[in-house]
């Protein structure tokens, strides 16, 4: 049922939203009962192909674990872990530190934070262009039913081709650098805004544009004077919406053509076996994401007071 919370019962829930997937890393990651499938080698005994260090499966390490007792050989020691690829959330929080502070392992490798503004420019641009022919298009068409016929059609059928699908030949047009990249996000959220937005237009209440028109607002002067504040807040809304999905067509976009930004520091920190840092990096992605997004709501609760949508968002 629908209920208005207090701000302490909201802000509750809030921090609740992340702690409670938080312990329950924590619960998997220190807990050796409720996972831990491997073990850290910490001294290798008599079996000579193992290492300090090395990860093996429990079922392995036991199995030569019995045949040293059973031989009366120096027995192995290890500490049961998780696969290197699921680390810890203080292994995490250190590698947020050391991102920052360590220079990268290749030469020519980019910071962590030099790897994300690059990411925020590509994701900006990207989001920018689409955004000044998603918009007006989306106006037009949820105010206008012949604009709607015309051009929704076409819409509806672009929208379910995987932008990705496009990378090849933006990469032949645009080049090997960010020209593509910016294109594929380009691709992948002006169709979704043309459409959502027509549909917010859609919705607006008809008395209001029945009285516009009543007092003598035709045309472009019932689109500027009516429908467009009408809509303002409710469009708002939805961009705040549709700028998370240009975040999840950025990393896709950074694959074509030259790496980039910060796919390419997961890439290079992957291949280092530096899974800390992979997990540290996608983590930054989120948190930006989600400081933009509260920063954009709070603008949206200064600039349109009146409506409820942004004001309990």
């Amino acid at each position: 049922m629908k209920k208005d919370l207090s701000p302490r019962t909201r802000l509750l829930l809030g921090w609740a939203s992340f702690l409670v997937p938080i312990l329950l890393w924590c619960l998997v990651s220190y807990v050796p009962a409720v996972w831990h499938p491997q073990m850290l080698v910490e001294n290798p005994g008599s079996v000579d192909y193992f290492a300090p260090g090395l990860r093996v499966d429990k079922d392995v390490f036991n199995s030569e674990l019995a045949n040293a007792q059973a031989a009366h050989k120096a027995l192995p020691i290890g500490v049961a872990v998780n696969p290197v690829y699921f680390p810890a959330p203080g292994e995490v929080a250190k590698a947020f530190y050391t991102a920052f502070t360590t220079p990268p392992e290749a030469q020519d490798g980019q910071w962590l934070y030099q790897s994300l503004w690059h990411s925020v420019k590509i994701m900006f641009w990207g989001f920018l262009i689409s955004s000044i022919i998603g918009v007006p298009l989306g106006i037009l068409c949820g105010t206008y039913v012949s604009v709607a016929r015309l051009s929704e059609p076409f819409t509806e059928f672009f929208r379910y081709l995987p932008a990705p699908a496009f990378g090849t030949l933006a990469v032949a047009i645009l080049g090997i650098y960010d020209g593509p990249k910016i294109a594929i996000i380009v691709l992948g959220t002006v169709f979704q805004q043309i459409l959502v937005i027509s549909a917010t237009t859609r919705r607006l209440d008809g008395a209001l544009v029945e009285a516009g028109l009543t007092l003598g607002a035709r045309n472009f002067r019932a689109l500027t004077h009516v429908v467009l504040p009408g809509i303002v807040a409710d469009v708002y809304r939805d961009q705040r919406i549709l700028l998370g999905w240009a975040w999840t067509y950025l990393i896709v976009a950074e694959l074509m053509g030259a790496t980039s930004g910060i796919t390419s520091f997961i890439s290079q920190q992957a291949r280092y076996q530096h899974f800390p840092k992979v997990y540290a990096a996608i983590l930054m992605i989120g948190i930006l994401g989600l400081t933009m997004d509260m920063v954009l709501a709070r603008i949206g609760k200064r600039l349109f007071p009146w409506n409820r949508t942004l004001t309990e968002a």
